[in-house]
């Protein structure tokens, strides 16, 4: 028997209803991200790129400042905090009641952000896997917590990834992860399938036509493809002109039960959750 996935998430006191599939604008605050078109590093620019997402309709904006992309250098978690804690401390301050989510895996930056920043939510690629304490982090927050799904860490995940199932070997990863975090009381899960992070394009493919499977959670699902290699090795184009590819690929993902958008282009995604709700 399917569990009901939770229609709303708590963010900071304010409820998110997920009856109508959201929009998460994506804040690279690295020099490295893989598309040019997401990077932002000054003040002006962070705010004015922020500020233009939620004019278009974002419901959420992801912050981050480190590169995740295959083969990305690491840094340092200093050079990590300097990036993310002064663009969320500066949108907290300059546009207030945005809802701000924080892109690490790192539970010290996590715990800034939302403690001392102003941040609502933590989204983790590595779904506590790169830092032991982050569940502990995320039960004492209390905020939802955005788990995803790697293989390996950015530098290895494409090194010939394997699975024997994909779908089943990531719901059962997930199963671990979803019990651990609900003993500990953690109340507002979401679940992200990690396209592109330790996954072939042929993976990436399946997981998005068996993406109804995750259903069976029981927890919002967030979809993040926006521009991915998926789209561009496919087309066989490069990531700046993979919008379109991108616009197709949410709409199947929002017919296959995604709650969640996380796009670098928050206006083509608002439509296109729009004509499907309507569809519907």
């Amino acid at each position: 028997m399917l569990q009901e996935k939770p229609r709303y998430i708590n963010t900071g006191g304010k409820l998110l209803d997920l009856e109508i599939p959201k929009v998460m604008g994506i804040l690279n605050i690295t020099p490295d991200s893989f598309y040019k078109g997401s990077r932002y590093s000054t003040n002006e620019e962070i705010l004015r790129a922020a500020t233009q997402m939620l004019e278009d309709g974002a419901d959420i904006l992801d912050i981050g400042g480190y590169s995740s992309r295959p083969g990305a250098k690491d840094i340092t978690v200093e050079e990590e905090s300097n990036r993310v804690l002064k663009a969320v401390k500066l949108i907290s301050r300059e546009l207030p009641g945005t809802i701000i989510s924080v892109d690490t895996f790192r539970s010290d930056i996590a715990r800034e952000a939302v403690i001392e920043c102003g941040a609502h939510m933590i989204n983790d690629i590595s779904g506590g896997d790169a830092d032991n304490n982050m569940f502990l982090i995320v039960e004492k927050l209390n905020v939802p917590y955005i788990m995803m799904h790697m293989k390996g860490n950015p530098r290895t995940m494409q090194n010939n990834p394997v699975y024997e199932d994909i779908v089943a070997d990531i719901l059962k990863w997930f199963g671990e992860r979803i019990f651990k975090l609900k003993s500990a009381g953690v109340k507002d899960i979401i679940i992200d399938p990690g396209f592109g992070f330790g996954k072939t394009i042929d993976h990436n493919f399946e997981l998005l036509r068996k993406l109804g499977d995750f259903s069976i959670a029981g927890l919002p699902v967030l979809v993040g493809i926006s521009r991915k290699s998926m789209i561009w090795k496919t087309l066989d184009i490069s990531a700046d002109e993979a919008l379109n590819g991108t616009t197709a690929l949410n709409a199947i993902a929002l017919f296959k039960g995604a709650d969640i958008l996380r796009v670098h282009d928050v206006k083509e995604a608002v439509q296109t959750i729009q004509l499907i709700s309507k569809l519907r």
